[in-house]
């Protein structure tokens, strides 16, 4: 595929991610350090080169979890730039990185993540988080994130709960090729279909598990990235969009204004869809994969479902999508785990789940209904 000559002067040399699945006993800090040490080891830098840091809030955690400064303490450094995001998924706190690093303020930027929610909020998972819609009864987000979508989306283009469910099957096919995956069983449409409502229309496999885990990433300077042991992976586009208003917008379920931030990153990175090699999205429930591919142009309005239970998702099909198994199958990482399957696919370190010939890969994500990002991938040649 096509790469942009226009460099965006970022690149990621190094990722590192803790066993996951449940740590009682650790903190979200502590598995956040041990990421880091691990990405630090995979780009062969040690902690003297880190002079930028930024971390990202959990949902539940101990005092101090994903804050820079305790972070900052356990690490040992003192770096020139520290900051932390209150909704730092790895698209934003990415963008941030590479924002950090262009203006000069540092060169060699550290990111982490570590979550010890599984353990804290066990099967309560998102039941206990309040919504928007919880003055009307929605106390559940996933009532408005995953079934309300749908139930929209279905009224709109008449797809049906069974071709919803070829998404978790798909991407526990990938999960399965993935050792790193707390629920890599396979997983048929029937026993998809076999499972209670959740929400009704959506089922347990609809929704992703809390899990506990640390997931860590080094950024550099493109022209320093040269001397990294491993094929530096490089930024050639980022775009963000905003819907603040949320609720207030007419298409707050269908989110379409996603788009624009489809529009923007294809223009920045000067490449176009036929240019990429796999698509990841931050899926903490099922239906925002169906959404991004429409909204991102991979596929037409009211065609994902249909795309997906065809098998070109899947391994083996035309446009693999969650290679790693997502939010749904690998672990519930904040999106962190996404760009690290990138990483190491644009690198040509997975195994049996490898895409062949991969050079270009999108990682999309969005704030609920509020904010979309998007970043584009390239190894670089």
């Amino acid at each position: 595929m096509r790469l942009s000559n226009e460099r965006r002067g970022v690149s990621v040399i190094g990722v590192g991610a803790t066993r996951q699945g449940r740590h009682p006993g650790r903190t979200g800090n502590d598995l956040s350090a041990e990421a880091l040490i691990l990405a630090m080891e995979d780009a062969g830098v040690d902690r003297g080169a880190i002079d930028g840091l930024i971390t990202c809030k959990v949902l539940r955690g101990a005092p101090g979890d994903g804050l820079d400064v305790p972070l900052g303490k356990l690490l040992g450094i003192d770096p020139a730039y520290s900051a932390t995001l209150d909704y730092g998924t790895c698209n934003f706190s990415v963008h941030l990185a590479a924002m950090v690093i262009e203006s000069g303020l540092a060169e060699t930027v550290a990111l982490t993540y570590g979550t010890v929610q599984g353990t804290m909020m066990g099967a309560s998972g998102f039941a206990g988080l309040l919504t928007p819609d919880a003055p009307y009864g929605a106390i559940d987000p996933m009532g408005y994130l995953c079934a309300l979508m749908f139930q929209r989306h279905r009224a709109r283009y008449g797809v049906s709960e069974e071709e919803l469910g070829a998404i978790a099957v798909a991407q526990h096919r990938w999960a399965g090729l993935n050792p790193l995956a707390v629920r890599g069983e396979e997983l048929t449409i029937e026993q998809y279909l076999a499972e209670p409502y959740y929400i009704n229309p959506i089922r347990r496999y609809d929704v992703a598990p809390f899990d506990d885990g640390g997931v860590a990433l080094i950024l550099t300077r493109a022209d320093r990235a040269l001397d990294a042991p491993r094929v530096p992976v490089d930024l050639l586009g980022m775009a963000q969009t905003t819907a603040l208003r949320g609720h207030q917008l007419p298409d707050h379920l269908d989110r379409d204004w996603i788009a624009a931030t489809a529009d923007r990153v294809f223009r920045d990175a000067g490449l176009t869809r036929s240019d990429i090699d796999l698509v990841s999205v931050q899926d903490p429930a099922s239906a925002w994969t169906m959404q991004m591919l429409e909204h991102f142009g991979f596929v037409g309005p009211g065609e994902a479902l249909g795309f997906i239970a065809e098998g070109h998702t899947s391994p083996g099909g035309r446009l693999p999508v969650n290679t790693s198994g997502g939010h749904l199958a690998e672990s519930y990482m904040w999106g962190w785990l996404h760009t690290v399957e990138v990483v190491r696919q644009l690198r040509g370190e997975c195994g049996p789940r490898q895409v062949p010939d991969a050079e270009v890969a999108i990682h999309t994500a969005t704030m609920v209904g509020n904010k979309a990002a998007a970043t584009i991938y390239g190894r670089r040649r």
